[in-house]
């Protein structure tokens, strides 16, 4: 789909600011539970352990995990309620918000792109280095959250060595991968304004945070002519490939959606291999 470049977007911090992906701490408790389908023998034992893990995991963010005040203040004492998404293809797992039970509010998504290898994954671009291996969305609110696979790109991450990689340099690896134009990639990273960029150790492996707006052309139900979305993600090395998780609303929706997106990119975690993950070099031939 074609991204019409429009009027420039308002001021935006510098990427050194603080942003909303680390605001004031607020305490709110999360329910995580795993969604799955009923599996046989050691594998369903395995992801059992990994459901159990999750929720395990999820008491700690209760804790610590930061939130916006705006959501502070609409939801300090009510619960939110998140689901468990894993997928052993690829070996990752998130959660996703689904209910907030004080509210009455739930989200309609829909899977999109079911879990699949990258060698038969959706390209995101022309060159197809960066692939959709899954995918959920929730038209009725205007929210994407999507994973997607694909090698370092060398013109921003010469090093090997992940340690040295600089947090803006790796969101500006992915973004640039991530335009279905057919253009530079100068081009394609003018669609895009990184609001900030860290990095964190989890479990000694770097993952590096980062939001951005992207420009988008006006539609029926938001015709303003500076209509962006807002974008979360994370992004995590394995095997030579880089793993992202990417998380979206429309920019006037951020106040509300936000915080829910920020959680969600917070629980991105690479999981152990099992028998099932197929690695993204394994067979590119193969589509199916």
């Amino acid at each position: 789909m074609a991204v019409a470049l429009l009027s420039p977007p308002p001021t935006l911090p510098s990427p050194n600011s603080q942003s909303s992906l680390r605001p004031r701490s607020r305490r709110v408790r999360v329910l995580a539970s795993c969604s799955r389908e009923p599996a046989a023998g050691n594998r369903g034992l395995v992801v059992e352990r990994r459901c159990l893990l999750i929720s395990g995991l999820m008491s700690s963010f209760a804790i610590a995990l930061p939130i916006s005040e705006s959501y502070a203040a609409m939801e300090t004492d009510e619960d939110v309620k998140m689901n468990a998404q894993v997928d052993e293809i690829n070996a990752y797992s998130f959660l996703y918000p689904v209910e907030l039970p004080g509210k009455k509010f739930s989200f309609k998504w829909v899977e999109s792109r079911k879990p699949e290898r990258y060698s038969s994954a959706a390209p995101l671009s022309p060159d197809a280095r960066q692939r959709i291996v899954s995918e959920r969305v929730d038209m009725i609110h205007n929210v994407v959250i999507s994973v997607s696979i694909g090698p370092p790109n060398s013109r921003f991450l010469p090093s090997k060595d992940k340690s040295l990689w600089d947090p803006k340099d790796v969101a500006d690896c992915i973004l640039s991968d991530r335009s279905t134009l057919k253009v530079t990639t100068g081009q394609r990273m003018t669609e895009s304004s990184v609001l900030d960029a860290h990095c964190t150790e989890v479990d000694g492996e770097p993952y590096w945070y980062y939001e951005y707006l992207v420009r988008k052309s006006p539609t029926k139900s938001a015709p303003e002519p500076n209509l962006f979305r807002h974008n979360v993600a994370c992004t995590a090395e394995r095997d030579g490939y880089l793993y992202s998780l990417n998380a979206s609303t429309l920019s006037k929706q951020w106040e509300s959606m936000g915080p829910f997106l920020q959680k969600t990119v917070a629980s991105f975690r690479l999981l152990p291999p099992t028998d099932s993950y197929v690695p993204p070099y394994k067979d590119p031939w193969r589509f199916w």
